[in-house]
């Protein structure tokens, strides 16, 4: 496996993703996707890794 170079919230974002949950012999994940409204205490570099990972990790608004 090749390091990957990541920002802080691009590394928490991918942490998010990977986190699966099994039960009754079924895996699934853990976050379905986040739920937020920007700039009311959210850090500004979420919302690039956010973006960046949208596929994986939708953002409702």
């Amino acid at each position: 496996m090749a390091t990957q170079r990541l920002t802080l919230a691009q590394a928490i974002i991918k942490y998010l993703i990977n986190q699966h949950v099994e039960r009754d012999g079924n895996q699934n994940e853990f976050f379905g996707g986040t739920w937020g409204i920007f700039g009311h205490g959210n850090i500004g570099g979420v919302a690039q890794a956010l973006q960046q990972y949208s596929s994986e990790m939708p953002y409702y608004l």
